[in-house]
């Protein structure tokens, strides 16, 4: 029995000197960490990706306009250099277009979209990537991501979202941008944003994502079902994400400029 309470005592004192180090090392994680830690777990998992992409378009009257098609990344650096390739299956109006993306860490993306009906490819100039993307509510920047040195972040509170712990991240860019301010939900226990607020130059909401499903895809939580809101417009575009594949070997030469114009086969099926 006195056995039993000195071991108690040593695990009530343990406690008491242990668990304040573990809060004082999670409290002091700094919102440019816990945001770079979300760009790798959203956009960098894997060495490499491929999967079938399903956008609807919907407008506010609940008009649907479909998207298909497959999404090809491969990673050349953690957080650094990454190359992405687009193919358009449907509808038949934007059918064999492609789209492609060179991520660099030190300078601005290159991004060329290939327009079949007038056999162009066409550069998209860095300040576009504020643009829409073919018709959708998300921008090129949102395909493939914004660096993190580009804002100035604040940890502003944590929150539950959905049941889930979160951190609350404002970001405030530190050069002109398409918004003035973002607050992003990002969960505690995997760092995927669950839900991201963009503020325009009167300190209005007008468009928010929300992460509705994430799902274990070869052994990566991956975010499946995602939404982008123009909450002005009512307009909005929900985008399924299907047949997940990761680390495959997707090979170099798949991200040049020839198959814009003639996409490599045995990748986009």
């Amino acid at each position: 029995m006195k056995t039993l309470k000195i071991s108690l005592v040593i695990s009530l004192l343990s406690a008491l000197y242990l668990t304040p180090a573990v809060l004082f090392a999670e409290d002091n994680v700094t919102a440019e960490e816990i945001v770079i830690k979300s760009r790798l777990t959203f956009y960098y998992a894997g060495d490499d990706m491929r999967a079938k992409v399903l956008m609807e378009l919907i407008n506010k009257d609940g008009k649907k306009r479909v998207r298909e098609l497959t999404m090809l990344r491969k990673d050349y650096e953690e957080g650094g250099d990454q190359k992405y390739f687009m193919y358009f299956h449907k509808p038949a109006d934007v059918r064999d277009t492609t789209f492609m993306v060179y991520k660099y860490h030190d300078r601005d993306d290159d991004r060329w979209l290939f327009i079949p009906a007038i056999n162009l490819v066409k550069r998209i100039a860095a300040n576009d990537k504020y643009s829409s993307f073919v018709g959708s509510d998300f921008t090129y920047e949102d395909i493939s991501g914004r660096k993190p040195e580009e804002d100035t972040h604040t940890l502003s509170r944590k929150d539950k979202l959905n049941g889930k712990n979160c951190f609350v991240i404002e970001s405030i860019p530190k050069e002109t941008s398409e918004y003035t301010k973002r607050i992003s939900w990002i969960d505690e226990a995997n760092f995927l944003p669950l839900k991201e607020e963009f503020y325009d130059k009167q300190d209005e909401l007008y468009r928010q994502f929300e992460a509705q499903e994430v799902k274990d895809m070869d052994g990566i939580l991956t975010i499946t079902k995602r939404i982008m809101k123009n909450v002005k417009t009512g307009h909005r575009t929900e985008a399924a994400f299907q047949e997940v594949e990761y680390n495959l070997g997707v090979e170099d030469n798949v991200f040049s400029e020839r198959y814009l114009r003639r996409p490599p086969l045995q990748w986009i099926r």
